[in-house]
């Protein structure tokens, strides 16, 4: 099973450390940044389940990195993490789209349990938006039956691990998901595919369902990073 992914935005260095050293004994993988500017640059490099965000940060402050997060993805949860305890700062951060808020100074297992429950918040949501089949365009997949209907609009039987990348590629639309995500979750942490590997699958999934596989409109490569399903 992969680790949660998390991206620590904090600006003080000494409580960066602090939190990012309890995080990773709790088996989280942790990236971290210490402006605004970093952290936007950061998530949209990588892919998150969650982002813990300090409200007052150089360059651009907590609200802004979190308003702009918002534009680009609704579901990943964000805590707050800040030193101002007004009531109408939390609720300025509430209404930005943030899931929890946390006034420092706090307690470090109060801290670990927030992000415990918004991360299991946010798996079961997920689970329950899971759709049987998913349409896009005039494209259709089942994940049930690995059944596919393509720009050619003949139902295709495609693999197992096929099915795998569709669904992490579709759950995460609009984000670079990197390699080392893919080769995780769904390759697993004992086999050890190529690169090419994974491009072979993409080409595959351009095939199927882009109508000009030399101009992909769903399916894209991102060169040195990744790959990302587009609607």
């Amino acid at each position: 099973m992969s680790s949660k992914r998390i991206l620590l935005v904090e600006d003080e260095e000494h409580l960066l450390k602090t939190i990012q050293l309890n995080l990773e004994l709790e088996g989280y993988a942790i990236k971290t940044a210490i402006t605004g500017m970093e952290a936007l640059k950061v998530f949209r490099n990588n892919s998150f389940d969650l982002v813990v965000l300090d409200v007052m940060l150089p360059e651009m402050n907590g609200y802004d990195v979190c308003e702009a997060i918002r534009k680009e993805n609704t579901q990943i949860p964000i805590l707050f993490l800040t030193a101002k305890g007004a009531g109408n700062e939390r609720i300025q951060g509430l209404k930005l789209g943030a899931d929890d808020y946390l006034t420092k100074p706090f307690n470090l297992e109060e801290l670990l349990l927030r992000i415990q429950i918004l991360l299991k918040r946010n798996f079961f949501e997920k689970k329950e938006k899971t759709v049987e089949v998913f349409t896009f365009g005039e494209n259709e997949i089942n994940f049930f039956s690995y059944e596919i209907k393509g720009v050619n609009q003949q139902k295709v039987l495609i693999t197992k691990r096929e099915i795998a990348l569709l669904k992490l590629l579709i759950e995460r639309k609009g984000q670079v998901v990197p390699r080392e995500d893919i080769l995780d979750e769904v390759w697993g942490i004992d086999v050890y595919p190529s690169s090419r590997t994974i491009d072979n699958y993409i080409l595959a999934f351009r095939k199927y369902f882009e109508k000009n596989q030399k101009e992909p409109l769903h399916f894209l490569s991102i060169r040195g990073v990744g790959y990302k399903f587009l609607e």
